[in-house]
């Protein structure tokens, strides 16, 4: 089988997450792959490593204890790749249809060692990337677990994350690592609603460029640019008019995806 990604040393991390998981979870174990960026083919030597692990069942109390410590062993192996797992393990009865409910379930995020119940990766978006583009990592392929997302679909939810987006731009201080992102995922969220499919947040800023109003363009091409250390930003405080003009283009991007929905 081919490297799942262009990066050795990713790669034998992720051999070692798969191995690891399929011994600790046995029978229950369905499948592994690689969703978001590496999916896309758009991720870089600075992207986060977005997986998800479909189980038979529901992950048992012990098998959970063991997948925790395992997540603490590979964290604590050194590599940058290894402390930026990013992803959920989901029955794969509740992976197959879009779940309105978004149960929790357990999560790894980026940049931790230890698994939380969460809702971050039971979404529509995530469905559509893992069924489209998702790379398998093991087990079949995932278009046989995971139902069609239909852009209907895609672009409820899209709906919902833009309000999630204007909330959390006025939550807290924010720094250089958020202030581009909430540039961009706006922008992917818009492309969404428009296209009802998924695309990169390069490509949609692309897309959104041609798209929305020209005033935009300067602060979409320099969050663009911005994207070397995503990690030494987050603790560096947004500059205060890059930070006001995100404020504007979240309440714009905001108004722009109601207008054009209908909603």
């Amino acid at each position: 089988m081919a490297a799942p990604t262009a990066y050795p040393e990713l790669n034998a991390v992720l051999d070692e997450l798969v191995s690891s998981v399929r011994a600790i979870l046995g029978d229950n174990f369905c499948g592994a792959y690689l969703q978001g960026s590496f999916a896309l083919g758009s991720a870089d030597e600075h992207s986060d490593v977005d997986f998800i692990v479909a189980t038979t069942d529901e992950v048992s109390d012990e098998q959970l204890a063991n997948l925790q410590a395992m997540h603490a062993r590979i964290y604590a192996l050194g590599s940058w790749w290894a402390q930026h797992l990013e992803g959920s393990y989901i029955p794969k009865d509740r992976l197959r249809r879009v779940d309105p409910q978004q149960t929790r379930v357990p999560f790894l995020d980026n940049g931790s060692s230890a698994l939380v119940p969460d809702d971050h990766c039971n979404t529509a978006l995530v469905r559509w990337l893992l069924r489209e583009h998702g790379v398998v990592l093991a087990g079949p392929h995932p278009a046989s677990l995971v139902d069609p997302v239909t852009p209907d679909q895609l672009r409820e939810e899209g709906l919902r994350l833009i309000d999630i987006h204007v909330d959390w731009a006025r939550e807290g201080a924010m720094n250089r690592w958020k202030q581009p992102y909430l540039v961009l995922t706006c922008c992917r969220i818009l492309h969404t609603l428009h296209a009802g499919v998924v695309a990169s947040k390069g490509d949609a800023a692309e897309w959104a460029i041609g798209a929305l109003a020209p005033e935009w363009t300067p602060l979409i091409e320099r969050a663009l640019a911005d994207r070397p250390d995503p990690v030494g930003r987050y603790y560096q405080p947004a500059e205060p008019e890059l930070e006001a003009r995100t404020l504007e283009f979240v309440d714009y991007a905001s108004s722009f995806a109601r207008v054009g929905s209908g909603a």
